[in-house]
């Protein structure tokens, strides 16, 4: 499995990536879209939202199932990946590109696991 290093995970299986600006992008881990299978919809929060951390963000739409997308952090929408709302297949195409939220403001953050962490939490559950 690929678990970049760089990235924190939660354990309902998004990632997380803070920038030095203290914004973070917020998508689905390899594990997640694998897991849903294709996806066909993305259901996002809109720009100046609030998030709350361990609170559903939004919801994709996949051939299986509805499932909701956790915030790891509490903060404000930034801005929201587009192209996904026209093309929601990226994200089972290239998991860890494909972001869903940037998130400015931020006051608070989920227990995040690093990789190590996250690639066992994979394990137990497969």
């Amino acid at each position: 499995m690929n678990t970049p290093e760089h990235l924190r995970y939660t354990k309902s299986h998004e990632w997380v990536l803070f920038a030095d600006d203290g914004t973070a992008k917020v998508g689905l881990t390899d594990h997640a879209q694998e897991a849903l299978g294709d996806l066909v919809f993305v259901n996002l929060p809109e720009v100046g939202d609030a998030l709350t951390c361990g609170e559903a963000l939004g919801d994709v739409e996949s051939v299986k199932a509805v499932s909701d997308v956790f915030s790891p952090v509490t903060g404000t929408v930034k801005a929201v990946n587009e192209a996904l709302l026209d093309a929601p297949e990226s994200i089972n195409a290239d998991p860890y590109g494909a972001w869903l939220v940037e998130v400015e403001d931020i006051t608070s953050q989920e227990e995040l696991l690093d990789a190590a962490a996250y690639q066992e939490l994979c394990a137990q559950e497969d």
